[in-house]
């Protein structure tokens, strides 16, 4: 079996994955229309200042005079307005006016951040359930290629890039956008002549900003997949810190971090000078077209083509236009960035997994008869090593099977097969004649208990534990499947009892202690069918006996597939199958196995060499 190499995926167009993102906010369109009509009356408030400054300008007196009461140089004739009385009632009018349209703007941006920044928050955590969704739905095989750290950096780094574009900066570039388009439309009803010559510099700072941003977005992707490496290191090293601090290896993680951190900031140094280098150019062109309007315009009131009280507004119209296209320039990487984050977003909300999260037929009773035919299987990371090669296995309603043989045989992947975290790569696994790939996965999962050597408890209380496979269990069924786990002793002698709180991983537990919670889990949820995945290797005589009466309580009435090496364990099994090199080599009760030669034979003989 080789592995097929994997397609090159084309990044999708910015265009595209902006629409997307667009997308994510149409449950909250009637907020963002609201928004919208705020973000419209702040723009228009906004773009009646200059206008504002040229009424009042041209209500005062045409013509001042000079000291000595000598008549100024002769000017264009003001134009007078239809507001009545002397300049200056008109000019204290007309300044009333401006402060009532800034009091009305204040109040609109106000309202329109809050609804923007609340969309774009709406928006983010719903997009960070979807990816979660995703994620916890895709089979184990992909996990398996994948590094915690990353995945993680994705729901919190790259979120968190998007969470900003769609919130403060979303709000930012539509009134700069808004802005920057009335001002545009009150450029040309000032001065077309002028506009035009302005607007000479716009095309060459747009195709540079397009280039520009290709490479920035690329740069960006780049930079959160450095980000995200390093984010495993660190989730490696802080959940392995037990192993580090033993080993006295602080330092070289240190290093090793360090190290992938550096190579993030070296991504981002680039991305970061090319985004001063385009801030810098864009701005000097947008305050160099500024210059020009100022020159050219200075020489059009000389010339007698246009009114001090034209220019001024002009002038104070291409500031705002500046500012609107320096606050873009601003803007935009930040927009590649996220897009490069969206990229890495959607990358993994769009993967299907390769074995179905759910759909398929239930069955009105479970018997427990489990059967593997003719199973081949490797691992999907590692498809050119196969591990079953025509696994055979039969287990009859009620029986207890023990799978032995030496590390690396196999016996685990055959347990994993029967709830799903696998499928084989030929061959079936049956459930009472049904093929497992057409149950219904979370039905299926439902039926199958699972104990495993080193199980896995969550930082909640001990209650909560117990109860992870039953959320709906009352406290009396918690505790009765405590006590038929010999685990209702230790728990009532903590100070907390049920609610004390077990630590990441369970760490405030031995680990006698938790494998009786995880078989007290395993009893509230009532299993047709059982798994014991190495229960009793790693534990001392007094916790391995009493965690041996709390199975044998378990194992009452189910079907068990028993993984194991001790002998304790192995020789009260209906029958005992040897595992050898991804095949059965031998089948039979602990007592005709020992009697003949084999491999199982060996492996009891090793067991009590070494006692």
């Amino acid at each position: 079996m080789e592995k097929k190499p994997e397609e090159k995926k084309k990044r999708p167009p910015f265009s595209v994955t902006l629409r997307r993102i667009i997308a994510l906010a149409k449950p909250e369109a009637g907020k963002l229309a609201v928004a919208t009509v705020f973000l419209m009356v702040a723009a228009g408030a906004n773009l009646a200042f200059p206008r504002g400054v040229q009424l009042i300008i041209r209500g005062a007196p045409a013509r001042p005079r000079r000291r000595g009461g000598a008549p100024g140089p002769p000017g264009r004739p003001p134009r007078r307005e239809a507001l009545g009385g002397t300049s200056k009632e008109r000019i204290d009018t007309l300044s009333t006016y401006l402060v009532i349209i800034f009091a009305v703007q204040g109040v609109a941006m106000a309202i329109r951040y809050y609804l923007f920044m609340t969309v774009g928050e709406r928006v983010v955590t719903r997009l960070r359930a979807r990816l979660f969704q995703t994620l916890v739905t895709q089979e184990i095989g992909f996990f398996d290629g994948q590094k915690t750290g990353d995945l993680t950096s994705r729901l919190s780094s790259d979120t968190t890039v998007l969470q900003t574009a769609v919130s403060a900066n979303i709000s930012m570039g539509l009134r700069s956008i808004a802005l920057g388009a009335g001002t545009l439309a009150m450029l040309f009803y000032t001065s077309r002549t002028l506009t035009l010559l302005m607007l000479a510099v716009v095309p060459p700072v747009a195709l540079g900003a397009v280039a520009y941003g290709r490479r920035v977005r690329k740069l960006a992707k780049e930079t959160q997949d450095a980000l995200a490496r390093a984010s495993a290191v660190a989730e490696e090293s802080l959940s392995g810190i037990r192993t580090v601090r033993s080993f006295d290896a602080e330092h070289r993680e240190v290093a090793r971090y360090a190290a992938a951190t550096e190579e993030s900031f070296q991504i981002a140094k680039k991305r970061t000078f090319m985004g001063a280098t385009f801030m810098g150019v864009a701005s000097f062109g947008a305050y160099a077209a500024g210059a020009l309007v100022f020159w050219y315009g200075g020489r059009q009131v000389v010339a007698h083509e246009l009114s001090v009280d034209e220019l001024t507004a002009f002038l104070m119209y291409t500031m705002q236009m500046a500012f609107s296209l320096g606050a873009l320039s601003e803007l935009w990487p930040a927009y590649n960035q996220a897009a490069g984050a969206a990229e890495r977003i959607f990358e993994l909300i769009d993967r299907k997994p390769a074995v179905n999260a759910e759909g398929g037929t239930t069955l009105p009773r479970v018997a427990g008869h489990v059967k593997w035919e003719h199973v081949e299987f490797a691992y999907p990371s590692r498809l050119d090593v196969p591990v079953l090669k025509g696994f055979d296995l039969e287990l009859k309603p009620g029986e207890v099977v023990a799978l032995v043989g030496p590390s690396g045989a196999g016996k685990s992947t055959v347990a994993s097969m029967l709830y799903r975290l696998y499928d084989p790569v030929a061959g079936r696994v049956l459930l009472d004649g049904h093929p497992l790939t057409a149950l219904e996965p979370h039905w299926l999962r439902r039926q199958i208990g699972v104990v495993a050597q080193e199980p896995l408890l969550f930082s909640t209380s001990v209650a909560e534990n117990i109860r992870y496979g039953r959320p709906e269990a009352t406290e009396d069924e918690v505790i009765a499947a405590a006590k038929l786990a010999n685990a209702h002793t230790f728990v009532t002698a903590f100070p907390e009892g049920y609610q004390t709180l077990v630590g990441e991983r369970g760490v405030r537990l031995s680990g006698g202690q938790k494998q009786r919670v995880a078989i007290a889990r395993a009893l509230l949820k009532n299993p047709k069918l059982l798994i014991l995945d190495e229960a009793t290797s790693a534990l001392d005589a007094e916790s391995e006996h009493l965690v041996r009466e709390a199975l044998d309580r378990l194992m009452q009435g189910r079907t068990t597939l028993v993984i194991a090496h001790r002998l304790s364990t192995v020789k009260d099994a209906n029958r005992v199958v040897v595992l050898d090199a991804g095949k059965v080599a031998q089948v039979g009760s602990h007592d005709a196995l020992v009697s003949q030669e084999g491999i199982y034979r060996r492996l009891v003989e090793r067991q009590f060499a070494v006692a």
